[in-house]
């Protein structure tokens, strides 16, 4: 009954607004004067001036703004970047893993018998330790990074504490959580979405995108300066096979430089890029914020100081304490069993609810 009247009230309002479009543009008889081109240029005017209204009337409101328009018109362009990434993801996945894969058969084949043939006792004990560690911590925390989910807010219930209704999902958004449009769906403490993952990143798998992101980047400089002096000599090499005469190499040796050398531009370059990434997140959550909250936070900075007011950070707890609060330690071995160990603890809280109390200076014992 409710949708059928509400048709019939469209319905009549469409009927009645063409009605007003056809008397304004009927001719109107006696015209002052007998002059017609007076009437026909203010009819005309009035005619643009209601068409114009009667199109404003279908899309805007009191929130209606640039920005909005903006957003409309190029909302073809951010579906297609949309899409496009969410099927690129399982093409970067997999490029990491080749990369990776790589990177450890190149190892094992010429670093690795280089090392245990010429270096010492305790030299190949560093290396077989250090590197089957950071070799385990990569891949443990990749695979955690991209099978976790990060944590949506619960749809099936109502009275959750939430700031905002998203306008995608319709449903009670929390305090730090965001709505994902390449996932469709929002997402708790939602930091970005990161295609080499194919997820987002948020309040459960934070931790494993942050040590996966570091222990790859300390991987990547172990590897580069371990491999250093064998690219110099594979560089040498290469260079040799452009003499004239060239030198005489056995297939095994060329295959063996041109791999030193991948070897170490990829590494090298993982590293930088990498790095400056890492390095850009170890500040985000020194400071208590997302990459999300990173950009929200500097336009109410940037407000609150046109009003002579300065902007407080509520889910900044201190350096060391932020640190803590995302890396689960909570006593003094845990930084040894969940930092430098594998460890598949969850994080604090539900990502629902958050202290907000500005006097309390240490959320934990230690």
């Amino acid at each position: 009954m409710r949708v059928s009247s509400s048709w019939r009230w469209q319905l009549s309002r469409a009927m009645r607004l063409a009605l007003r479009w056809c008397r304004l543009c009927r001719p109107q008889r006696g015209g002052r004067g007998g002059g017609t081109k007076p009437w026909v240029s203010g009819r005309f005017l009035e005619l643009w001036s209601y068409s114009k209204l009667l199109l404003k009337s279908l899309y805007f409101n009191s929130l209606s703004n640039s920005d909005t328009l903006l957003d409309c018109a190029f909302e073809p362009v951010y579906w297609i970047v949309d899409n496009v990434t969410r099927w690129f993801g399982v093409v970067f996945v997999t490029l990491v893993i080749l990369l990776t894969t790589s990177v450890v058969v190149i190892i094992y084949l010429f670093v690795l018998p280089t090392i245990l043939s010429a270096y010492p006792l305790h030299w190949v004990v560093w290396h077989l330790c250090c590197g089957h560690w950071l070799l385990v911590m990569v891949v443990f925390h990749y695979y955690k990074a991209t099978t976790t989910s990060p944590g949506h807010p619960p749809k099936d219930k109502v009275h959750i504490p939430s700031v905002s209704i998203c306008k995608k999902c319709i449903t009670p958004k929390p305090a730090r959580t965001h709505h994902c449009s390449i996932c469709n769906t929002c997402v708790l403490k939602m930091d970005h979405h990161c295609p080499w993952l194919n997820n987002c990143v948020g309040h459960f798998n934070h931790r494993y995108f942050l040590s996966f992101c570091l222990y790859m980047t300390l991987g990547c400089i172990y590897c580069s300066i371990s491999s250093r002096e064998l690219f110099l000599e594979a560089y040498s090499a290469i260079e040799s096979y452009y003499m004239t005469p060239p030198p005489m190499e056995t297939l095994k040796g060329t295959t063996a430089h041109k791999c030193i050398i991948f070897l170490w531009v990829l590494t090298s370059s993982v590293a930088v890029a990498l790095g400056g990434l890492t390095l850009w997140h170890v500040i985000l959550i020194s400071r208590g914020e997302t990459s999300v909250e990173r950009h929200i936070n500097r336009k109410e900075t940037k407000r609150l100081r046109e009003k002579g007011k300065v902007f407080r950070n509520p889910y900044h707890h201190g350096n060391m304490n932020n640190w803590k609060l995302l890396l689960g330690v909570e006593k003094r071995t845990h930084w040894v069993t969940r930092v430098l160990l594998p460890s598949s603890h969850l994080p604090n809280g539900d990502g629902i609810m958050w202290d907000w109390t500005f006097s309390r200076r240490d959320p934990m014992a230690i």
